[in-house]
């Protein structure tokens, strides 16, 4: 990976880590399901009269995409944050890194080296000790649907490898817009109260709102589906394994969450075992 590259692989875990406070503020504003129809529709909004429309190969795997990136990634991880904590989400959501490595072996050929495996092993050490903090076992269920969440987000950047390469703002409009329908069903169908938060929501709601569009969402995701498309998923997936790094530090900041040793700890594993994935013999491709 090159220089520019590998700065931007640091800045989208950087971006989404502090995106976990800002979706936490939101969707105490707004019902998690209304919220996310209104950060896609509006992301939609703003990308589709500036894009290409998807040509008829596209479409299918777009669909797919916003599937599994939109409806279930964005779905199970919003409500498992609205009933954990932001610790727990960012604990659980550090197996995205090692699903996406397991599927891209059989479905991009993509076989991880003994040093990127290595990696990812040292950085799964990180969320054992992670896990041992007092509180993160006590509620499975946010665990669970945020794993869900790992392991669709993982099917997601499996899907744009194998299928694209896209235009990055060309996918995320459209498949934001192919996302609203899904979360919009699953709100009126389990939520009350959507009208209501749009009158009632402050400004801090509506901060938060704008962070997920334009931050964690056309900036994160447009320079995540770019370095996708130019190197391959298992240069790139390690980086994931920072989310929860910044994620816990944001969390400690703005949300009070403590940051204990065994954080620390597992926070400085994640880290060097994302440094170990990027030595590599010089004469391997990227």
């Amino acid at each position: 990976m090159s220089a520019i590259q590998i700065v931007c692989a640091v800045a989208v875990p950087l971006l989404w880590g502090y995106q976990f406070v800002v979706i936490k503020v939101g969707i105490t504003e707004f019902p998690p399901f209304f919220f996310l129809a209104l950060r896609f529709l509006a992301t939609a909004l703003l990308l589709i009269p500036f894009v290409k429309k998807p040509t008829r190969e596209q479409l299918r795997p777009i669909a797919a995409i916003s599937l599994f990136l939109g409806g279930l990634n964005f779905g199970l991880f919003y409500v498992g944050l609205g009933l954990g904590s932001g610790s727990t989400t960012a604990v659980a959501y550090l197996l995205s890194t090692p699903f996406t490595v397991l599927l891209a072996w059989p479905l991009l050929a993509e076989r991880p080296s003994l040093t990127t495996a290595s990696g990812v092993a040292l950085a799964f050490a990180g969320v054992f000790v992670l896990r041992a903090e007092p509180g993160l076992s006590s509620n499975g269920l946010p665990l669970l649907l945020v794993i869900g969440a790992a392991f669709a987000f993982a099917v997601s950047n499996v899907l744009t490898k194998r299928y694209g390469p896209f235009d990055p703002l060309m996918l995320m409009g459209w498949s934001s817009l192919f996302t609203v329908p899904q979360v919009m069903l699953m709100s009126l169908l389990l939520e009350h109260g959507q009208l209501a938060s749009l009158v009632a929501a402050d400004e801090r709601g509506w901060l938060a709102f704008a962070y997920t569009i334009f931050i964690g969402g056309i900036v994160g995701f447009g320079l995540w589906f770019w370095l996708i498309a130019r190197c391959s998923m298992g240069r790139v997936a390690p980086f994931g394994l920072l989310l929860p790094v910044f994620a816990l530090m944001s969390s400690a900041l703005f949300l009070g969450e403590p940051m204990t040793p065994k954080l620390i700890i597992g926070a400085l594993l994640a880290i060097s075992g994302v440094a170990l994935t990027q030595f590599r013999p010089s004469a391997r491709p990227v």
